[in-house]
Parts: structure tokens; C-alpha cells; sequence
């Protein structure tokens, strides 16, 4: 197998390379000496990022662009025909898959700590790393998203501690080399690569195995998946979550009016600490628990992993407060399943509000087919919903499902929904219909944060043209 470090001070070419994962392998490998380029579908603030950094990127996938290169390395979303990868076929140019390069930049760390789970990874990756930095352990991070206390997504310290999101999509975290896994919670999605819930879970179960005898696995006590796989585990095991039956547990638990946690944090029922949250949500709690979890098995005193937490603020797109139009108040959020929007709603309720407005971006034809009936009550915490069409990212339309039919099925249950194709028709909708003091939150990972950026750019007084 190709190794990277083959290939120190030569070309590596990315294709892909706009993605959030894919971005910061980039700026990880060009921090390292190699040479570094790259090509995407479209340019985005990411590209422009890479560019800033001396990274020539692409804008189009064309043949020529990977001649002259030593080294391909493309995501789980390219295809095999692909005009790059096929053209470096033709050339004998050697290529590796993303999660094979972050499996291979990972070996030799003595503390690699890698965050799994259907949701929750990169909030939970984000606490840690920025716990274990605070506290001077100087962390090796990779994240799927940006994190402005580390500049971005990904960041170079120390050949010990490596903090990685481990994405089970594709199996991807397979190639990985953990010491200390934490899992969130195991639940459908990507059904579009897994056959049903037991794979997914089996899939789970094949990364676990990767840990050694003197590792550990720390997870959520309160799923009832993560809790069969602990008892599957040779190493050692630690669980958190809600309740006393946990290790690692909340006492004397309360939310503020902004709905952030104030609570006492036990270990086998004895409190060690205590945490107020700066950021809302019970979510969040179990995201904290896991982060303390993880670092006092790190080697962290739970004193300094709790004052470090109540200045976490989270990373950009998860539940992120965007700014203020017309006096309504706009968020964010990258949930892009099911259970994830509905979460992301939880934290909505929970702020100052009048009416609550939900612009679901819906994302992957595949994934809305296998969870259509999941989609229809997503959104029931929202007086108004709207729903643009179907993100398609790496598919293709099969044409047996519209963003239409997700809108007439969630009408039938007496949702107040609305068709709004495109960002505009969002945006006219909106402007026509909400009043100060209302909340509108966008959730999606696909592109719809920027419908916040063009709504923000139109400003107070924006009419649409006739």
C-alpha cells in the first residue's frame, strides 16, 4: 500500500479537496512539507481559505489537472469516473482514499482519541480539543468543521495526543488507529452504504476492535446500541450520560433562560466538579460528559476539563446564531438527518422566541427515501416549516423523489409547511410572513447557511424586486 510518507516534499493532489475533512488534510500535509493541490466542484470559502495558504485549487474536475503529481488522494464522494481519476489511471499515478491518509497520519500517536456516533461527533471532537489545548497537552486535531479557536478545522501539535472525528460513513473509520474511542450513539443513516441498523452497528463493532487491550472505550451509557458494544470490548470500558447508572453522570442538574446546563459531574456517583454550559441543550450535556470522559482518561484533572468547558462556545453551523434581520432573530444548524433537525429545534425552543421558523435543506435523495417517515415529524417543534429542494451532493436525481412529496406528506399531519425551492423563494417567504421576535433556523450540511449569509447581505429593509 501507498504510505504518505513516501511522498515527503512531492505533489499530492486532492480531489475533493473543498470538503470539510478533505480541506484540513490539505492544510495538515502542506504544514508538513509537502506540496499540495488540489481541485473541487465549486469554489467556497474553504477553497478561499486553501488559497490563502499557498494551495493551488481548481475550480472543475478536468484531466490535466492531476499531471505532474506523485500522489492522488480523493474523498468517499468521488466516483471512479471521475476525468481526474481516471486520467491518473491512465498515467500510473498512485492514489489513496481520505480516511486511508488520516488513518496513516494518525500511526504512532500514544493518545489517539477518535469520536464516532451518528451524531454528535464534531461538537464532542471540538470540546476535547479544545480542552486538552487549554490545558497544555498540545493535541494533533482534525475536525469536520471549523473551529475558530483553532483557526479551522484541523490543527499540528505534538506526536502524542491526535484528536480526530472518526466518520463511520463508508466504513471510513476503519483505517484508523485509536487508543481511546468515544461513541456518541449509533442510529440509522447512510443507508445509502448500510443495509439496516444492525450493519451500522456491526460497522461500529469492526472500529472498536481496533483498540488495544490497554485502550479504551468510552461510551454512551444511556443508547441502548452503545451499551451492547461496551459489553463486546476486551479493553477497558467507561460510560456516560444522564442518569446515576452511568460513570460519568450529572447531578443537581437546571438550564438557564438560554437554556444552557449548570450541573455537578460525578464519577460512580461521587461529584468531582461542576460545569455551567455557555452553550444550550441537553445534547450539550452528554457532549461535555464525553469530553470529560475522554480527557481524564487522557490523563486531565476534571477541575481543569470543567473550567474549560464553560468557555466552549460551539463550532461553526451547529446552532449557530448568525445574526439579527428585521428583528428576527437567525440560526444555523449543519443536522442534517432526522434526528439531528429535531435536536437542533430543541435548542431553538429553548431561546427567546415567538414563532419558530424551520428551513430544512434536505439532504442526499438516498437518505430522504430510507428515512421518510422520520423527516415527516422532524420539524413538529416549529410553527412554520419550509423546504427547499433536495440537496443532492454526491448523487444523482433517481427521479422517484421530490422535495415535494416530503412537503405534502408533513401537510397531511397539519404542519403549517411551504414549498420554497430556492434560496430566494426562502427568502421572499420569509420576508413576507415572519415579524420581530420570531426565529428562523436553516439546517442542513449542504449549502444552506448561505441563505442566513444572503438574508444577512439584503439587510433590514431588502424588497424583492417585482
Amino acid at each position: 500500500m501507498n504510505h504518505i510518507n513516501q511522498y515527503k516534499g512531492k505533489r499530492i493532489h486532492m480531489i475533493g479537496i473543498g470538503g470539510s475533512s478533505m480541506s484540513g488534510l490539505a492544510g495538515m500535509l502542506k504544514d508538513n512539507g509537502y506540496t499540495v493541490t488540489g481541485s473541487d466542484n465549486a469554489s467556497s470559502y474553504l477553497t478561499d481559505q486553501l488559497a490563502e495558504k499557498g494551495i493551488t485549487v481548481s475550480i472543475g474536475h478536468r484531466a490535466e489537472n492531476v499531471e505532474g503529481a506523485d500522489l492522488i488522494v480523493f474523498s468517499a464522494a468521488i466516483a471512479p469516473d471521475n476525468p481526474e481519476r481516471l486520467h491518473a489511471h491512465e498515467l500510473g499515478i498512485p492514489e489513496i482514499e481520505r480516511s486511508t491518509l488520516l488513518g496513516q497520519l494518525m500511526e504512532g500517536y500514544s493518545k489517539a482519541i477518535n469520536i464516532c456516533g451518528t451524531h454528535g461527533k464534531t461538537t464532542t471532537t471540538s470540546m476535547i480539543a479544545e480542552v486538552l489545548l487549554d490545558i497544555g497537552m498540545d493535541p494533533t486535531v482534525h475536525i469536520g468543521g471549523q473551529l475558530d479557536y483553532i483557526g479551522g478545522s484541523t490543527r499540528i501539535g505534538s506526536h502524542e495526543t491526535f484528536v480526530v472525528e472518526a466518520c463511520e460513513y463508508h466504513g471510513s473509520f476503519w483505517e484508523f488507529h485509536p487508543t481511546i474511542a468515544v461513541v456518541t450513539n449509533i442510529e440509522e443513516d447512510h443507508l445509502d452504504f448500510y443495509k439496516d441498523l444492525e450493519d451500522i452497528y456491526q460497522s461500529f463493532a469492526k472500529f472498536c476492535r481496533l483498540l488495544p487491550r490497554n485502550g479504551s472505550f468510552i461510551g454512551n451509557g444511556n443508547d441502548p446500541l452503545v451499551r451492547r458494544l461496551m459489553r463486546e470490548q476486551i479493553c477497558q470500558t467507561i460510560s456516560f450520560g444522564l442518569t446515576a447508572d452511568c460513570q460519568w453522570a450529572p447531578y443537581n442538574l437546571t438550564y438557564d433562560s438560554h437554556g444552557c446546563a449548570d450541573f455537578d459531574v460525578a464519577f460512580k456517583g461521587k461529584p468531582l466538579t461542576h460545569i455551567h454550559l455557555a452553550i444550550p441543550g441537553e445534547f450539550n450535556v452528554m457532549h461535555a460528559l464525553a469530553t470529560m470522559a475522554a480527557c481524564v482518561a487522557a490523563g486531565a484533572d476534571p477541575a481543569s476539563v470543567a473550567t474549560s468547558l464553560e468557555h466552549f462556545t460551539a463550532p461553526h453551523r451547529r446552532f449557530e446564531h448568525t445574526g439579527d434581520v428585521c428583528g428576527v432573530a437567525l440560526y444555523t444548524d449543519y443536522g442534517h438527518n432526522p434526528a439531528e433537525m429535531n435536536s437542533a429545534l430543541q435548542n431553538a425552543v429553548m431561546q427567546p422566541h415567538n414563532r419558530i421558523w424551520a428551513v430544512m435543506q434536505p439532504h442526499t435523495y438516498s437518505r430522504v427515501k430510507t428515512l421518510f417517515n422520520d423527516y415527516i415529524h422532524c420539524c413538529d417543534l416549529a410553527d412554520e416549516i419550509l423546504i427547499t429542494d433536495i440537496f443532492a451532493a454526491r448523487e444523482k436525481d433517481p427521479g422517484d423523489i421530490h422535495a415535494t412529496m416530503l412537503v405534502d406528506a408533513i401537510a397531511k399531519t397539519g404542519q403549517h409547511v411551504h414549498y420554497t425551492p430556492a434560496f430566494d423563494d426562502a427568502e421572499r417567504y420569509l420576508r413576507e410572513h415572519w415579524a420581530p421576535g420570531d426565529l428562523v433556523i436553516t439546517m442542513s450540511c449542504g449549502d444552506i447557511h448561505l441563505l442566513n449569509a444572503q438574508i444577512q447581505k439584503h439587510g433590514d429593509h431588502y424588497v424583492f424586486p417585482d
